[in-house]
């Protein structure tokens, strides 16, 4: 600090000095040594040197935040808004012990709290492939008397061996159909996002989806996307299907 005010005193008598018209020149570099003393003398302190380091290293920590930020907002721009349909049907044939009801409510109706986990077989949309599976809960919500139905809250995947999964989550109505947002995936479905309509064709037993796939960086393979059967209560899957025969599935398909 005593450099400091001696070079303010220094500046100020400088300061005071007049030079009248058609007087010799000044050199500048001689008035400002005292400003460059000054500063080498205040940033060879550790404290203010401390202070400077830390400065830069902020600022080079602002900018690399930025470039990240933009890295990420490049990547959510190359999502593909491509919207590709997939159509499945979730069959419980009744031999995985799917659903489990487990009334949390304790009460002998469907009621508020009331848990269903569970887990059915999936086969492709022209029912022949079997492709794998579901796998969820269902959180009861509210009983629809008058609607001889239940709506629920359900979050569950969609297993489909190789290629990876798609979850979903929403509302599922057992009395109609519904739409379900789909939040994520992995393998190919990795970056998935956009709805799934749920088609109930027996409850529990038969359902009908078909996908609105977006954010995926391909085409989905064709082995899953044969024309699909118009749904209703007689339809089944083929028989080889059925039996897992190695040309009627897909790659290490999820069971």
């Amino acid at each position: 600090m005593a450099s400091s005010s001696s070079a303010l005193r220094t500046i100020s008598s400088s300061a005071k000095l007049s030079h009248p018209i058609g007087s010799p020149s000044v050199s500048l570099s001689s008035n400002f040594l005292p400003i460059r003393l000054a500063y080498q003398s205040m940033t060879s302190t550790p404290k203010l040197q401390s202070s400077i380091k830390s400065h830069c290293n902020f600022s080079a920590a602002k900018r690399s935040v930025f470039s990240c930020r933009s890295q990420a907002y490049s990547t959510d721009s190359e999502r593909s808004s491509k919207v590709q349909e997939l159509h499945v049907y979730e069959i419980n044939e009744r031999d995985r012990g799917s659903p489990a009801v487990l009334r949390l409510s304790q009460k002998p109706v469907n009621s508020l709290g009331d848990l269903v986990p569970f887990s059915n077989k999936l086969y492709s949309g022209d029912l022949q492939k079997r492709i794998g599976i579901t796998a969820g809960i269902c959180i009861l919500i509210q009983n629809k008397p008058e609607r001889k139905g239940d709506r629920y809250e359900a979050i569950y995947s969609f297993y489909f061996g190789d290629y990876g999964q798609i979850s979903v989550q929403g509302s599922y109505l057992t009395y109609e159909d519904t739409y379900l947002a789909v939040t994520g995936g992995s393998g190919i479905f990795e970056g998935a996002y956009g709805q799934v309509k749920l088609h109930q064709i027996i409850f529990p037993f038969k359902l009908f989806y078909t996908f609105y796939l977006q954010g995926i960086k391909g085409d989905l393979p064709l082995e899953l996307l044969g024309k699909p059967v118009d749904p209703s209560p007689s339809v089944e899957p083929t028989p080889s299907a059925k039996a897992c025969e190695p040309h009627a599935t897909i790659p290490n398909f999820t069971d």
